[in-house]
């Protein structure tokens, strides 16, 4: 169980979000509507994970993350948005962001994204990811290493699955291939991509969505 201080200035969104969490083994100890209040709650409340509104007065969602990583706080913070830009979504994922959910989907994904997160996984909204990937999915000719351009269409399958957080033995399930294969295509991702770990290739995905 993991406990967690919720931020959000909207009262309507805030009860929605604990409803949802009431259907998790997570409990919330601490609510605050800015961000301000989160960094002043912290000492007390010492929460093991922050779910966090992205536009709140005082300080944003990322702006909490920003000090909160400068201080060598490396709690996980999950950011809840309307929409948001993927320059802001590659800013995040530099920073240090653990999940992203979009407010209208959260009934479908809040859920998934903590648990991915408490169990030490990053989950970003598959959507969010996604357009940032189809910026380069149709490889054009002498397409740049370190693109997602440069990837055959099975590697940007499997690159694809591996932004939507899923573990090798998933993805060899959703593309009815052996896991060792999967195994084999990540290795010539990230050679391709100049990356060594799937953190790392979030953030590739999200540079090429944002320097489009």
């Amino acid at each position: 169980m993991a406990t967690i201080l919720l931020a959000d200035d909207d009262p309507l969104t805030m009860a929605g979000i604990k409803l949802l969490l009431s259907q998790s083994i997570h409990q919330v100890i601490c609510e605050v509507n800015d961000g301000t209040a989160v960094l002043d709650a912290l000492p007390s409340a010492r929460p093991d994970l922050l779910l966090l509104d992205v536009n709140m007065p005082e300080r944003s969602g990322l702006e909490v993350l920003r000090t909160l990583r400068e201080r060598g706080d490396k709690r996980p913070v999950i950011l809840l948005t309307g929409r948001i830009s993927d320059r802001r979504v590659y800013e995040a994922l530099q920073i240090g962001l653990n999940g992203l959910v979009i407010k209208a989907s959260a009934p479908q994904h809040l859920l998934t994204c903590l648990e991915a997160v408490v169990q030490g996984r990053r989950w970003i909204d598959h959507e969010v990811l996604q357009r940032a990937m189809e910026l380069s999915l149709t490889p054009e000719d002498g397409a740049a290493a370190g693109s997602l351009g440069s990837l055959s269409q099975r590697e940007r399958a499997v690159a694809g699955l591996v932004l939507r957080g899923m573990r090798n033995r998933e993805i060899a399930s959703e593309l009815g291939i052996g896991e060792g294969t999967v195994k084999v295509h990540l290795h010539k991702i990230f050679e391709k991509m100049g990356v060594s770990s799937r953190t790392e290739l979030a953030l590739a995905a999200a540079r090429d969505g944002a320097e489009d």
